[in-house]
């Protein structure tokens, strides 16, 4: 009994043995078919999953950023708006000093007015030049042939003058023959007067015909003299003609020059019609320039970036503050270049904000010209022949689906994950 009950047991061993190792091995190979067949499909769906999508965790919500700029130089007023403030297009922000544009824009309307008047001045004048020297013209054309006349009649003056002075000449001489003739005959009668050869009577005679000779010839001599004066008194007139006839004609050249003169005129018009037009011209400057004194918001959207205090000095282009719409957001995502080969606009895309951990809708608007890098800064340059090829990202601009913000919650600058629907 005992030797039964010490080899009962080693009986049992032996014969449980080869039952306990068969069923475990065979479970442990179902299981790792199983295991092999789930990793399989999985992976299968994985592939079959990535090969139609496309995303990237390099990608961040964009949006346009209007900075406000002072357009002109001048003191700070008032500010009305703080950061973070909804303002609508058009909305007075602030207000820079105007009293020194408002003292520029008189002054420039001022100008204006005085080029106006000048303008008008200077056109009134070309028609009275114009008809003034039409008349000057003819008035001196009329004093030409007047003078002419007066000219030929100075002449005519001076040949009778001359006739004059001829004919005076001649009875000159025929008083002087007539004189010694006389005289001649006076000397042959004293002696034979005396001797009482010839009859006193016949002297007498004699000495009266020689008185009348005499006589004769000083009143000739006188004619001459007058003749001489008036000779030289027309010869005096024809002079003063001549000389009033180169002053008519002065006139005439005078007057003939009216087309220039005219044209002078008109020339005067066009230069004060220029000056109008920049009078005009700074007057709108100053205008604009005071209208700048009121800083206005471009669009609407959120205060942000607020530099512009009341009291503060700014200058022409200085930042003062920035609006960001909201309206109108995008994601710009950088893909790896390798995932670009089955990408084009138009395809779907799921994106995850980060912030909200909640995915919108949208779609592929366009991509990129050229990746990041060559719109560094700074672009990469491979020309000293240790390249080293890096895997280059393009931008890609993804526009949301509209309706699906309409409390604003995205902001610029959030990050995002895109997931694009390449298949």
């Amino acid at each position: 009994m005992a030797d039964a009950v010490k080899t009962e047991p080693v009986a049992t061993h032996v014969e449980a043995t080869p039952r306990r190792s068969g069923l475990p091995s065979a479970v442990k190979w179902v299981a790792i078919v199983v295991v092999l067949t789930a990793l399989a499909i999985g992976a299968s769906m994985y592939l079959s999953y990535a090969a139609e999508r496309e995303s990237t965790d390099d990608a961040q919500i964009d949006g346009h950023i209007y900075p406000v700029s002072a357009m002109i130089d001048g003191n700070v007023l008032d500010v009305l708006f703080d950061n973070n403030q909804f303002v609508q297009a058009g909305t007075v922000l602030g207000h820079i000093d105007p009293r020194f544009y408002q003292a520029a824009l008189d002054k420039a309307r001022g100008d204006l007015a005085e080029a106006n008047a000048t303008e008008k001045e200077y056109r009134s004048g070309v028609p009275i030049t114009s008809i003034n020297t039409t008349t000057q013209l003819s008035g001196a054309e009329a004093g030409v042939a007047e003078q002419t006349a007066k000219i030929a009649t100075a002449q005519q003056q001076v040949y009778a003058a001359n006739e004059r002075l001829t004919t005076a000449q001649a009875r000159v001489r025929e008083a002087q023959a007539n004189t010694a003739k006389a005289n001649s005959d006076l000397a042959r009668m004293k002696p034979l007067v005396a001797k009482e050869e010839v009859s006193r009577q016949q002297y007498d005679a004699v000495v009266a015909t020689a008185a009348t000779t005499a006589a004769a010839e000083d009143s000739a001599n006188s004619q001459v003299k007058e003749a001489q004066q008036g000779v030289q008194v027309a010869q005096a007139q024809l002079e003063q003609e001549r000389a009033h006839m180169a002053e008519v004609r002065a006139h005439v050249d005078a007057a003939r020059s009216g087309p220039e003169q005219v044209a002078a005129k008109q020339a005067q018009v066009q230069a004060s019609g220029a000056q109008i037009q920049q009078k005009q011209a700074a007057l709108a400057q100053a205008e604009i320039d005071l209208g700048y004194t009121t800083v206005r918001a471009p669009v609407s959207g959120l205060v942000s970036e607020r530099s512009m205090e009341p009291g503060q000095t700014v200058s022409h282009g200085q930042p003062l503050m920035a609006i960001v719409p909201l309206e109108d957001v995008w994601v710009t995502a950088n893909f790896k270049e390798s995932q670009l080969k089955n990408m084009h606009p138009g395809q779907p895309v799921e994106i995850e904000v980060d912030a909200y951990g909640k995915k919108f809708k949208g779609h592929v608007d366009s991509i990129a010209a050229a990746t990041g890098a060559r719109f560094s800064l700074l672009p990469p340059e491979n020309a000293t022949g240790n390249y080293v090829k890096v895997v280059q990202r393009v931008p890609v601009k993804i526009l949301f689906e509209k309706g699906q913000d309409p409390n604003h919650l995205l902001r610029p600058g959030m990050s995002v994950t895109p997931t694009v629907m390449v298949k």
